[in-house]
């Protein structure tokens, strides 16, 4: 089992940055390629970008791609996002993911997921 605990969300303003974090635990992080989705209220639950588990490839929705940069440390078993030139539309409960397998943007493709944290981008 893996357990994913994200924290860092908070009420922004637009333009702002924000970082969201995300703490693994369960199996050795380097064997696990993350992913970090969001879900609107009202919406489905999105891709937003992912991350291999040596942290040479990474992949972004189009949305998000040159705003947001994914990153990880193996050493500290800890997932990153770092969220620039936020917008209202990003507001959304933030989730990171998990899975053995190789990178994805399939929801369906991540095993293990944490409770998600709220980020608010105010006008």
């Amino acid at each position: 089992q893996v357990q994913l605990v994200e924290t860092g969300g908070k009420l922004v303003q637009v333009g702002g940055s924000l970082r969201l974090s995300c703490a693994a635990s369960g199996r050795p992080f380097s064997s696990l390629t993350m992913g970090w989705f969001r879900q609107a209220p009202g919406e489905e639950r999105e891709f937003v970008a992912s991350i291999s588990r040596n942290g040479l490839n990474e992949d972004y929705a189009d949305s998000v791609k040159g705003r947001f940069s994914v990153s990880r440390s193996n050493a500290k078993n800890m997932l990153y996002l770092q969220m620039n030139s936020l917008k209202p539309e990003d507001t959304a409960v933030y989730y990171c993911a998990a899975v053995l397998g190789a990178i994805t943007r399939r929801m369906e493709g991540y095993d293990y997921w944490g409770q998600g944290t709220q980020v608010t981008v105010s006008s």
